[in-house]
């Protein structure tokens, strides 16, 4: 374990050694809400040991209701796109939180919910189909298609809804929202602010990328199938990696998997996350400095972590199950670690008031696992990334002249 002292700082609910700053607030309702806050890089020695009092909670907000629970969320509100698409995708959303009621569902809050949206999407044709490049306005067409008169579009969504069968319209609900995404993913070809000058030394991902990981089991045991399959010693997961939001993180990340540096890499498994070595061999990634971009915010944050107790939210939140963030810097936690990534597992059981995780708005998330979460719990210490692979977005990654 003496190894692992020397590893950049991985989130302070896998380590030992812990700095916080507990705050008891008392309003006129005699209500004491406590929360702690995260300030220094903690070393990964002992990281199975280590468990947080679900006592100590980050301050509670109501915008934490509205955070994202899903990988698949979380990436289509990071999509700057026009904002009559927007506005659709927000009134269909708030659908699916009225899905979960248990008992009698507003069906007829959400009929006037697609109403709005029907209305917005053909109201708005021309400004939406506008918002997409030329070169992909066939594709743009088509998809806008689908989205209004397609099987999975709105007017069917307006059926299943006046038919009051809720499990059509959660299936449904979800194949529109699906070509909301690809529609709005035409209409941000690229990054919608300017980075820094001085960040534009580092390689950047403009808009969004897919890395392919190829798990190893080395003990002689195989993962099991999703379904009826065969057993086998390696997996798939895919992840998807945002540059939207992320654009250095996200590109630093890019370049190493296209430069082979994760091929073969170990893995460690501690509590709430899997940690890639943070040794890379010859191959070395940029100490790109700590970068999150907070909700309703044009652009990202550099070398500061968010005021969760002041209700500040990522756009990426790290508490989602399979969210994927770099490690900090064994320098400076103002700085993520050249090469250490962790898949984090996140459990609302061991959060704080709110559901948030401990370490919410302390490390720069870049993207979520979309397929293989189910393999996510069966890595074990040891086992390796046999390979990992950009499998799209290697034409969005943009490197520095030294590079090039």
């Amino acid at each position: 374990m003496q190894e692992l002292t020397k590893r950049p700082t991985a989130p302070s609910i896998l380590s030992t050694h812990l700095e916080s700053t507990v705050k008891q607030f008392q309003s006129l309702m005699a209500v004491i809400i406590i929360f702690t806050e995260i300030a220094s890089p903690i070393p990964l020695y002992g990281l199975q040991d280590l468990s947080i009092s679900p006592a100590e909670a980050v301050l509670y907000s109501p915008e934490t209701k509205t955070l994202p629970r899903t990988g698949e969320l979380a990436l289509r509100r990071a999509i700057p796109a026009n904002t009559n698409m927007k506005t659709i995708q927000d009134s269909l959303e708030d659908i699916s939180y009225l899905l979960r009621i248990p008992q009698r569902k507003p069906f007829g809050t959400m009929e006037g919910n697609v109403k709005k949206a029907l209305k917005i999407a053909t109201d708005e044709k021309a400004s939406i189909l506008a918002s997409i490049p030329a070169e992909l306005k066939e594709e743009g067409s088509v998809l806008y298609t689908s989205l209004v008169d397609g099987k999975g579009g709105l007017q069917k969504l307006l059926q299943y809804i006046k038919d009051k069968d809720p499990e059509k319209v959660s299936a449904c609900l979800a194949s529109t929202l699906d070509t909301i995404a690809q529609l709005e993913l035409l209409q941000a070809p690229g990054l919608s602010f300017l980075l820094p000058q001085q960040y534009l030394k580092y390689p950047r991902l403009t808009g969004r990328g897919i890395v392919e990981f190829t798990v190893e089991k080395v003990d002689g045991s195989a993962f099991s199938p999703e379904s009826a399959g065969e057993a086998k010693s390696t997996a798939k997961i895919q992840v998807v990696i945002d540059g939207f939001s992320a654009p250095l993180t996200a590109g630093n990340f890019a370049k190493l998997v296209v430069d082979g540096a994760y091929d073969g890499m170990k893995l460690t498994c501690a509590n709430q996350a899997i940690l890639s070595d943070s040794e890379v061999g010859k191959t070395t990634g940029y100490s790109v400095p700590l970068e999150i971009k907070p909700a309703g915010q044009f652009e990202p944050l550099y070398r500061t972590t968010l005021s969760i107790q002041d209700g500040e939210l990522p756009v990426l939140p790290l508490s989602v199950y399979g969210a994927v963030a770099m490690a900090h810097s064994d320098v400076s936690d103002e700085n993520s670690s050249p090469s250490q990534f962790f898949f984090y597992l996140y459990d609302k059981r061991n959060s704080g008031l709110g559901g948030l995780s401990f370490d919410e708005g302390q490390f720069s998330v870049f993207g979520y696992t979309t397929v293989g979460r189910d393999i996510l719990p069966q890595i074990k210490t040891g086992d390796i990334i046999r390979s990992a692979k950009l499998v799209e977005g290697q034409d969005r990654l943009v490197l520095p002249p030294q590079d090039n």
